[in-house]
């Protein structure tokens, strides 16, 4: 530990987000980071506790308490502060596939369970491991190292979102030789269309999967497997398969009106604003336009917040997101202690640049969609929602969701983004390779394993585990490359945590 006292010494500092009115007239990343130096004492922060629930990835009541990935926080905490930025880089790399990724878009449960937490303000982890990973591209410690032999063994992964990349990643490095097929254009799956540009730059992703190619791992893209490209095909071709394409099938709102021109899925306007934007930097026209429009989301996720973002730097009229659940407190209740995850209010960045345009949070709580009202033409011209409260059933004592009598309220709305949740995998990849799904429609394996029910297929990712975060799709994926690679050479040397 070099510093005992830094956790006393210095204050927590973050990098400086552009205004909100300033950003939102780009899609560019709007974080000026920490010089160096500054950075170094931010590392200082890091109390090397005994026992780091930063790193524990556990789960407390129903919820992940620090980093699933099992990084190793305080070791490269100290490193940073050392000015060790290479070895830093060297022990962030031995549990993170792409740290490159999670320190933009990862919400940062290491933090959340940060012992500095517990009385003050968490060591500012994220922003270090973003600092450790731009370092090492800027001074060549990250760079391209194919393995020097080859096993002989081919590896199909279906899928290029965050677990496809990260079984690629392991099985390559092992020497076995891997080829991605994504059914896009690009390659990244979520990482390319289903995150926002100001979010995730998506040059970071192509830096990175540049960076694999160069290491020997092949990409197909365009190939849409199960249509396209046969399971028969690939289970001939390849010792092993693994899907890993995602929990893409979005939940729908099926109530009057949903046929009204005007409603998509949240899913699709992203990625469509996205491909329009890397094609042809929004001239073709090609997206799903919300200028002058009123707009109103439903959802009160991540994947809403990137629409209210998305939304407000195309120039809608006025944006409202619909949540059914409540408003979480502003700070931790008494039933919700360190180290479980925080369940308290989170402004997000998409809703701070509403209320900055707006002067308005753009959330409304409690309520759900009723009515989609159209216009003679068959066009969307409002959305009726409804107050939801809770009772108690007579018969059962259960407490459940009604509609509040004469709660109703109209929206002027011609867009409307669907953005609550999804339902599991688009089933027809599992169903070309005759895989089980299981209750959820998630792939089916043993608990603890990725072998499906179909010999040589194995799954991971939210196809797997239902839809999650980027951190826990990598760890799948380096699960599941440990259980190809057992299955291929008896015994495995690849590193999970």
């Amino acid at each position: 530990m070099g510093k005992p006292t830094g956790f006393m010494d210095y204050k927590r500092k973050v990098s400086k987000a552009a205004e909100p009115k300033e950003r939102i007239r780009n899609f560019n990343e709007f974080h000026e980071h920490l010089p160096r130096e500054e950075q170094q004492l931010q590392g200082a922060r890091c109390m090397e506790c005994g026992v780091p629930f930063c790193q524990a990835g556990m789960d407390i009541c129903g919820m992940t308490s620090g980093c699933p990935l099992h990084n190793l926080v305080p070791e490269w905490n100290d490193l940073v502060y050392m000015g060790n930025w290479e070895q830093a880089y060297n022990r962030l790399k031995k549990t993170n596939s792409f740290p490159e990724f999670t320190s933009r878009v990862c919400p940062a449960l290491c933090e959340a369970a940060c012992t500095c937490g517990l009385n003050g303000e968490p060591v500012a982890t994220k922003e270090n491991e973003y600092a450790i990973i731009e370092n090492a591209y800027a001074q060549g410690y990250a760079k391209a190292q194919p393995p020097r032999v080859r096993t002989g063994k081919r590896v199909a992964v279906v899928g290029s979102g965050p677990a496809g990349l990260a079984v690629a990643d392991q099985l390559n490095k092992r020497g076995h030789s891997v080829t991605v097929y994504e059914r896009s254009d690009r390659i990244g799956g979520l990482l390319m269309y289903g995150i926002p540009n100001m979010k995730l730059d998506k040059k970071i992703v192509e830096r990175k999967v540049k960076m694999m190619e160069e290491e020997g791992v092949a990409f197909i893209t365009g190939a849409d497997v199960g249509k396209d490209v046969k399971a028969e095909t690939l289970l001939k071709d390849y010792h092993r398969v693994v899907l890993a394409c995602g929990a893409s099938n979005p939940r729908d709102i099926t109530v009057p009106g949903r046929d009204a021109k005007g409603i998509y899925f949240a899913v699709d306007f992203l990625k469509a604003n996205t491909k329009s934007l890397l094609d042809s930097g929004l001239e073709d026209g090609k997206y799903i336009g919300t200028k002058d429009k009123n707009v109103v989301i439903i959802g009160g996720g991540d994947t809403g917040n990137d629409c209210v973002g998305t939304v407000l730097r195309h120039g809608c009229k006025s944006v409202i997101q619909i949540e059914m659940m409540p408003k979480a407190p502003d700070s931790r209740a008494e039933n919700n202690p360190w180290p479980e995850w925080p369940k308290v209010c989170k402004t997000d960045y998409g809703q701070e640049e509403a209320i900055a345009v707006f002067g308005h949070d753009p959330r409304i709580y409690e309520s759900t969609v009723k009515e989609f009202v159209k216009d003679k033409n068959g066009s969307l011209k409002a959305v009726k929602i409804v107050k939801l409260v809770w009772e108690k059933e007579e018969k059962t004592g259960r407490m459940v969701r009604k509609e509040a009598a004469g709660s109703e309220q109209t929206l002027p709305a011609e867009i409307v983004l669907i953005a609550a949740g999804f339902l599991g995998s688009q089933k027809y990849v599992a169903d070309a390779f005759r895989a089980e799904l299981n209750e959820r429609t998630n792939v089916k394996t043993a608990a603890g394993g990725y072998e499906t029910s179909v010999k040589n297929v194995f799954v991971a990712g939210d196809m797997h585990r239902g839809q999650s975060l980027v951190v826990w799709a990598i760890r799948e994926g380096r699960e599941a490359a440990r259980a190809v690679d057992e299955s291929l050479m008896g015994y495995s040397n690849l590193m999970v945590q």
